[in-house]
C-alpha cells in the first residue's frame, strides 16, 4: 500500500499567491477560490479584518473539503486609518496612489491554515512600505498599464510600482500577497509534508 501525502487546497484565485508558493517548492493539489463578503465590520482594525477574512475563506472551503489542508489569506493595505481595498476602477486607483504618495503605509496579510483534523492556525503579518512622492506623470504612467486591477491598495510591488518604493520594512512576499516564511513554517508546524 502506498502512502499519499494529504491534499493542499489554496483557497484563493490569486495567481500571485500560487506563484509565491511555487517559488518555495509548494504546489497546491487544488485551487478553490472562496467567495465571501469582504466588507470590514464597523471600527474593525485592518489586521483584524485580514485575520477574519482569511479565516472565513478557509472555513468555507474546508466545510466541503475535509481530509485536506486548506490555506487561505487576505491582504489589506492601510494608510493612516484608511483601509484601501482593491480599486474598483482607474479613478479609485488614482485616489489610492495620490494618498500613498510620499507616505508610509502598512500591508497586513492574514493567513489561515485548517488541517485535515480541523485544527486551525491564524497569523497576521505586517509590513511597512514607503512610497516616494509621486508626480502626476508617475500616476498616469502606472494607470495606463492597468496593473492596478485586482490589487489591494491599487498597486503591485512586484511589477511597475517597484519604481515607487523607497523602503520596505518587513516581508516583501507579504506585500505581494502571501508571507512565505510564515506560511512555510505554519504548514511545517501543522504536519504538512514539505
Amino acid at each position: 500500500m502506498t502512502h499519499k501525502d494529504p491534499n493542499l487546497i489554496l483557497a484563493s484565485a490569486s495567481p500571485r499567491r500560487l506563484e509565491l508558493l511555487k517559488q518555495v517548492g509548494i504546489l497546491p493539489d487544488q485551487i478553490i477560490p472562496s467567495k465571501i463578503d469582504e466588507t470590514p465590520l464597523k471600527s474593525e482594525p485592518p489586521q483584524e479584518v485580514a485575520k477574519r477574512l482569511c479565516r472565513l475563506k478557509a472555513e468555507k472551503v474546508a466545510s466541503t473539503n475535509n481530509c485536506s489542508y486548506v490555506l487561505a489569506s487576505d491582504t489589506i493595505v492601510a494608510c493612516g486609518n484608511r483601509m484601501l481595498g482593491k480599486a474598483k476602477n482607474a479613478n479609485e486607483a488614482e485616489i489610492f496612489l495620490k494618498l500613498l504618495s510620499g507616505r508610509r503605509h502598512t500591508v497586513y496579510t492574514g493567513i489561515c491554515l485548517i488541517t485535515p483534523s480541523g485544527d486551525k492556525s491564524i497569523k497576521c503579518v505586517k509590513t511597512i512600505v514607503k512610497f516616494k512622492s509621486l508626480e502626476l506623470s508617475d500616476i498616469e504612467f502606472y494607470l495606463s498599464h492597468d496593473e492596478w486591477q485586482g490589487k489591494a491598495g491599487g498597486y503591485a510591488i512586484q511589477g511597475l510600482a517597484a519604481r515607487f518604493i523607497r523602503a520596505i520594512n518587513g516581508s516583501y512576499s507579504n506585500v505581494v500577497g502571501l508571507p512565505l516564511f510564515e506560511t512555510v513554517n505554519m504548514l511545517k508546524g501543522r504536519g504538512y509534508p514539505l
